[in-house]
Parts: structure tokens; C-alpha cells; sequence
């Protein structure tokens, strides 16, 4: 009877899933916030709470976490992070400073301690790389000039969670500075020492790693990466870091058909992680947090603006793909949930959960919003703005021209952009960079990621 129960509830969780992303995607929107409110509608205080499948949900959300870091690693090579850290450090430093910080000064007011404001710094730094390709991609900015800018701030926030969950794991798990700073050693070693076989072997990996046959390939990858992030969770390093460093040492044809035969199952299992996440959240403990949560997402959404703005001008783009750069890093997602959910697991705050959901849910929905209409309203503004300092208090308007008249044959066609590098409209923008572009599936096609290197290897962008 208990199994039944089990599959009953598993059942009717994932089909309830799979009508939420179907409407998500009919209305061309992320599915995770409505993936974070069916596991509020399926939580404790929800509508149908679960009883039976709950600790197979725990172990799926696990699972999720570990694929959603493995399919980020096998977006690049070594050789891309390297480059990365080399030209835009900057702007990393700058996206730290300017998103990390809020959140932890916020935690402190809230009078939650250091440990959560550790937490909460790096819920309100990382962006959501899925919302955000998507974005890119529905909205035809894949070839824009300021596209490798967004994505080397992507790539530099993946390289730095690599050193941000060790110690956070150390901080959760209440170890001492000592303790925490083994494990900080062991971590960094351990990644070095992934990029240096990665960089010298990974050729040698990849081919002992890949095979023809899809069953074969799926089944070493994956029992791989498990097996990796079990011991990198005994190391106390972090399981999510183990199966990010095993995406990077792989590369080529391992890399492509892993990703191509993993990517259902990091769907299945990241949509069950955002579940769990809110079945852990009482639905009643969120209208406290409400408030603060709404203010926190308004200063950090214009932190992000302003981030990507400052990349995007440092690496010369013009003003319009400025305030686009800024706009398409608005949204969090998928890793701020991961970050908030260790906290949650390890039972730091009580309030902090909510309040993650809350925060992560508003910048989600608005984030997309942001960089369809951060451009166009700025213009909006300083059109206006212009045209009251040249009318001046007392100067009536003055009626606009009339429309020249061309004689037929002489319409001009649509042409590129030569102040932010935007596409013609209908044309194949920057040489027609594959669909699909994403930091958490950059290439979901396996296509993107070699088109793109070959395109502009100097940016240090993803394979």
C-alpha cells in the first residue's frame, strides 16, 4: 500500500509539473516560479500536502542539483575558464561588490547572523542562466555585441561558485576557521588539480569516457559524476563542485552527447529540486518576509543594471547595448534556490527560506521584463527629459515635420545597428550564433557551443 501511495503521489507531482512548464511555455515565460508554487501548493500548510514520496522527493532534489552543476561544467573547457578569468575579472569583481553585498548587509539588518548573510549574499550575486538564455534567445540577442559580455559575467559567477559552496558547506555544517579553511584548501587543490589534468589529459578523458552507443555513454557519465560528487561530499567540498569539476574534464563528442542524452534528466530532476524547495517552505511564512523581499529585489535588480551596464561600456559597447547587458542580468533563479537551499537543509534561519522563495519568485517574473524594456524605457526617459530642457518652461511644442515623401523603388532596407552592433530585423543576428545559447545549456543542440568559440575565442566564452 505504501508503494502505491508513492507512485500516486510521484505521479500526480510530475504530471502537475509538466501542465505547469507546458503553460509556462505557451505564455514564452521561466517555468520555475510556477515549479515554486506547486511545491508550496504540495508543502506543509499547502493545498495537498505529500506524506509518503516526500524523502524520494529529498533524494530527486539532490540529484537535481548535482545535474544542473554537471550540464554547467560540460559548457566549457578549461581552456575557457582560464581565458575568462584572465579578461574579465573586472567585471566579476564588480558583480560581486555590487550583488553580493546587498544581500548580506540585508541579512545583518534582518538580524540573522553572519552565517546567513553569507547565504544571502550569494542568493541576490548569482543570475539565473536559464532564464536569462532564454531570454536571449526569444528576444534575438544572440549575435548582439553585448551578448559575450553577459555570458563572461555568466561564466565568471559559475567559476566562483566552485569557491563560494566549500565554504559555505563549511559555514553550514558549523565547522571552526580552522576546519573551514582545510576545507577551503582542499577545495581550491582539488579544482586546481581538475583544470590541470582537464588542460593537459582532457583529450585522454573524453575518449576513454565516450562511446557510440548512447546507453553506454549515459551510464558512465553519470554513474561518473554520482560516484565524484559522493567523494567530494565526504571531502566536504561540496557534491554540486565534484559534478561541476567532472563536466569540465570532460570536452568534445563525450561532452556534446552527454549533454545531449542528460539534458531530460536535469530537466526532470531540477524541476523535482525546485518542488522540494518549496515543499519545504510554509506558504503562510511568506507574507511576513513580503516586504523586505520586494525592497532587496529592487536594489539588486538595479545593482545588476548597473553591472552590466559598467562591463558592457569597459569592453567598448555602445550606450543602448549598455542598458541591454544590464537589463538581461536582472534575473535569479535556479542557483540562488541551490544556495538558499543548503541553508534551508542545515536549518540556519527559519525566515530565510521564505524569503528566498519570495526574492527568487519576484526577480524570476520581473527579470525577463527587464531585459525586453530596461533599453527602450531609458531612451523613453531621456527623450523626454530632452525635450523639456529644449522647450524650457514657456516654449509651446513644436509640431513635428512632416513626413518626406520617397519616390517609389527608393525604401531604404534594414540594416545593422553600427552604434550597439543589434541585428537587422528578420536577419540572422552577429552571423547567426545557434538558438538555444544558455549558461546552463549553452548549446542545448551541441552546436552552439563550437560555432560560438570559433566565432570569438577572445572572449573566453563557453565551448
Amino acid at each position: 500500500m505504501h508503494t502505491a501511495t508513492v507512485f500516486i503521489e510521484l505521479g500526480s507531482v510530475i504530471l502537475v509539473l509538466g501542465l505547469l512548464g507546458r503553460i509556462a511555455g505557451r505564455y514564452g515565460f521561466s517555468p520555475i516560479p510556477l515549479y515554486l508554487l506547486g511545491g508550496l501548493a504540495f508543502g506543509k500548510g499547502g493545498l495537498l500536502p505529500l506524506s509518503a514520496s516526500e524523502e524520494f522527493v529529498a533524494t530527486g532534489a539532490e540529484i537535481g542539483v548535482v545535474l544542473l552543476l554537471l550540464m554547467l561544467g560540460l559548457e566549457y573547457t578549461a581552456a575557457d575558464l582560464v581565458t575568462n578569468l584572465k579578461a574579465q575579472y573586472p567585471a566579476g569583481a564588480v558583480d560581486f561588490l555590487l550583488n553580493a553585498l546587498p544581500g548580506a548587509a540585508a541579512a545583518l539588518l534582518l538580524g540573522w547572523g553572519p552565517v546567513a548573510a553569507v547565504v544571502l549574499a550569494g542568493v541576490t550575486w548569482i543570475s539565473s542562466s536559464g532564464v536569462i538564455a532564454k531570454v536571449l534567445g526569444d528576444l534575438g540577442r544572440l549575435g548582439n555585441r553585448e551578448t559575450p559580455v553577459i555570458l563572461s559575467i555568466l561564466v565568471l559567477e559559475d567559476l566562483a561558485m566552485a569557491v563560494y559552496l566549500p565554504i559555505l558547506t563549511a559555514l553550514l555544517a558549523g565547522a571552526g576557521l580552522l576546519a573551514g579553511s582545510i576545507t577551503l584548501a582542499i577545495a581550491l587543490a582539488t579544482a586546481g588539480a581538475v583544470l590541470f589534468v582537464a588542460l593537459r589529459y582532457g583529450r585522454v578523458i573524453s575518449k576513454f569516457v565516450s562511446h557510440d552507443d548512447p546507453e553506454k555513454l549515459l551510464l558512465v557519465v553519470l554513474g561518473l559524476t554520482l560516484l565524484v560528487a559522493g567523494l567530494a561530499q565526504q571531502l566536504q567540498v561540496s557534491a554540486a563542485v565534484g559534478a561541476f569539476l567532472v563536466g569540465i574534464a570532460l570536452s568534445g563528442e563525450a561532452a556534446e552527447g552527454a549533454h545531449t542524452l542528460l539534458s531530460p534528466l536535469r530537466d526532470l530532476f531540477a524541476a523535482v529540486f525546485f518542488v522540494f524547495f518549496g515543499l519545504s517552505t510554509d506558504p503562510t511564512s511568506i507574507p511576513p518576509v513580503l516586504l523586505p523581499a520586494l525592497l532587496l529585489a529592487l536594489v539588486t535588480a538595479l545593482t545588476k543594471v548597473a553591472t552590466g551596464y559598467w562591463a558592457a561600456r569597459r569592453a567598448g559597447i555602445a550606450e543602448r547595448g549598455r542598458w541591454r547587458a544590464g537589463g538581461a542580468l536582472v534575473s535569479r533563479g535556479e542557483f540562488s534556490i541551490v544556495i538558499a537551499g543548503l541553508a534551508v537543509t542545515a536549518g540556519i534561519e527559519p525566515e530565510l527560506g521564505p524569503f528566498a522563495t519570495a526574492y527568487v519568485l519576484i526577480l524570476v517574473v520581473t527579470g525577463p521584463l527587464a531585459a525586453r524594456y530596461t533599453q527602450p524605457a531609458v531612451e523613453r526617459l531621456a527623450a523626454l527629459r530632452g525635450r523639456g530642457h529644449a522647450r524650457g518652461p514657456w516654449t509651446p511644442a513644436v509640431q513635428d515635420a512632416p513626413a518626406v515623401e520617397r519616390l517609389p523603388g527608393t525604401e531604404r532596407l534594414p540594416a545593422a545597428d553600427p552604434e550597439d552592433g543589434a541585428a537587422p530585423e528578420g536577419a540572422a543576428p552577429g552571423g547567426g550564433a545557434p538558438d538555444g545559447l544558455t549558461r546552463d545549456g549553452i548549446g542545448q543542440d551541441g552546436l552552439a557551443r563550437d560555432g560560438l568559440a570559433q566565432e570569438q575565442p577572445a572572449n573566453g566564452l563557453p565551448r
